[in-house]
């Protein structure tokens, strides 16, 4: 298995050469869109992007969108992506999400507490397993369980869309840098197609 070590794509950037997301759970693309609205000249110009950026997030979380405080939780995102540096007219007050970034380190693992909920134990298990294993079939096998695992957790968590790009990204943070793989040719497998159970408890009827 080639892994993006053994490669040279032009143009291809590496998961240990980009900078760090803020807030992983949204993925690259919305902190790339927070980036965008600071460039932008005009104050309402930087209003109308981060409305339209507020709205794709929620959109990303639509089982949340009745809780209380959620639309300021998506605000205080946005200026905690930014590095508290758009200028624009906040709906509500941020000050409280500077304490947000202020928080101490998160204590190491093994604990309690898994911060990305959506992959638990087993797979931070699986991360540090991967983390001092050497080279070889058995290592191969285990980076491919693993990243299928990822896959199959990020559907879920995210009802179905899934960001290969984002797995790649997760799995060389949670190892280390020490497991890389391209997104754009890692072969992930097909998830098993659902058996539709028939009438009668699932039995196929007796042709007379």
């Amino acid at each position: 298995m080639k892994t993006v070590n053994d490669m040279n794509i032009e143009g291809l950037d590496y998961n240990t050469d980009r900078e760090k997301i803020v807030l992983p759970e949204y993925g690259r693309e919305i902190q790339k869109m927070v980036e965008h609205a600071m460039t932008l000249p005009t104050r309402k110009e930087r209003q109308r992007c981060a409305e339209t950026i507020v709205n794709v997030m929620a959109g990303m979380y639509p089982q949340m969108s009745q809780n209380i405080g959620f639309k300021q939780k998506l605000w205080d995102n946005i200026a905690l992506m930014s590095g508290f540096k758009l200028d624009i007219d906040y709906p509500y007050d941020i000050t409280p999400a500077k304490k947000i970034s202020e928080k101490p380190e998160p204590m190491p693992y093994p604990g309690t507490d898994i911060k990305v909920k959506h992959y638990g134990k087993m797979m931070f298990a699986l991360f540090d397993k991967l983390k001092t294993m050497p080279d070889g079939p058995e290592r191969d096998r285990l980076i491919k369980l693993t990243a299928d695992l990822m896959k199959e957790d990020l559907e879920e968590w995210s009802h179905g869309s899934m960001d290969k790009e984002k797995v790649a990204d997760d799995l060389a943070r949670f190892t280390d840098g020490k497991v890389q793989i391209d997104p754009y040719t890692f072969e992930f497998s097909k998830p098993a197609a659902k058996k539709t159970q028939q009438n009668n408890g699932g039995k196929k009827k007796k042709k007379k």
